[in-house]
């Protein structure tokens, strides 16, 4: 195996290919080769300055482990936790790691990301990818996690309809992922064909930028818009939830008052267990791949972000082996 690698390198809003040396590889840690990495909505926003990030970028991936301490992982295609965890402090013996005070995260905060030939991981981190399912089904494990942890969080109503508002990659997943586990969706968003891959699920759609008021006793904020969080409050009944899944650059202003006069609760809620992904995977055929808009080399990175932003684009993937 080559000492080198090439990598995609974020500074100052700038993307930049780059050759440099593989990094160390740890005890306790794999190196391994990506095949397939994801550009989500917060690799968007790390480009226009989340974080202050500077550095490779990419959470989302499947790839094959090619160096380990672990022989039996040898030759594995994985996906991987994306939360570095000390393993000692309180919430990592909670195992609550993803909350551990001096986590890093992949490709967000202090270790380098998936948009490279290959990036290290801790060993404990990995999951196996079941041969059934495939590098662009296994691609979106991260985020069908991070749906899936909703509702380890909350409850849905007995009865009623759930809102969904976005529809983007992330809240077609949610959409998805609510469907599959019985709820009544009404999905809200600006693009008729991305409604259309969850109205195949049998959610309800609604195309339009104007949300009804107090409509719902479950909202899930996932439209990656500083507006979203505000629109989800007023779409919300009395003593509703908000689950706020955006990751959104700068400040979000909010009129606090409906959420006190309303009594609603709003719940954070981010990455998720991703063996309750891989198992649902297994068993149950979400329609992923036609999610997907485009997949391109590393080398056209810059031209993936771009399109990534574009109205009415999905999932677009980079495929960083040669």
């Amino acid at each position: 195996m080559s000492r080198e690698q090439r990598q995609l390198v974020l500074r100052k809003g700038r993307l930049e290919l780059e050759s440099c040396r593989l990094p160390r590889r740890p005890a306790g840690y794999a190196r391994i080769r990506v095949l397939l990495a994801g550009i989500c909505n917060t690799d968007l926003e790390l480009q226009r300055g989340y974080y202050g990030f500077e550095g490779v970028p990419g959470h989302e991936f499947v790839g094959e482990v090619v160096e380990c301490d672990d022989r039996r992982l040898l030759g594995a295609r994985v996906v991987g936790e994306i939360n570095l965890a000390c393993g000692r402090c309180e919430w990592c013996l909670r195992k609550l790691g993803r909350h551990c005070p001096v986590r890093k995260v992949l490709g967000i905060v202090g270790h380098p990301g998936a948009m490279s030939e290959y990036l290290t991981l801790p060993e404990r981190n990995l999951h196996r990818v079941p041969d059934s399912v495939s590098d662009e089904q296994a691609v979106f494990v991260e985020p069908l996690a991070a749906a899936a942890e909703i509702l380890d969080q909350v409850r849905l109503p007995k009865e009623g309809s759930v809102a969904v508002l976005g529809d983007g990659k992330l809240g077609i997943l949610v959409a998805k992922w609510l469907l599959h586990r019985g709820a009544s969706v009404r999905h809200y968003g600006r693009h008729r064909s991305k409604l259309a891959l969850t109205a195949a699920d049998g959610a309800e759609v609604t195309v339009s930028a104007r949300r009804p008021r107090a409509a719902h006793d479950l909202v899930i904020e996932a439209t990656g818009s500083p507006q979203g969080l505000a629109d989800a409050v007023r779409l919300c009944r009395p003593r509703g939830t908000v689950v706020m899944k955006s990751t959104v650059h700068g400040s979000v202003a909010l009129d606090t008052a409906p959420v006190i006069v309303d009594e609603i609760t709003l719940v954070g809620s981010r990455c998720g267990r991703m063996e309750v992904a891989l198992r649902a995977l297994r068993r149950h055929d979400f329609g992923l791949e036609q999610m997907i808009s485009a997949v391109l080399p590393l080398e056209r990175a810059g031209e993936a972000f771009e399109l990534a932003q574009r109205r009415g684009v999905r999932k677009v993937l980079l495929r960083p082996v040669r």
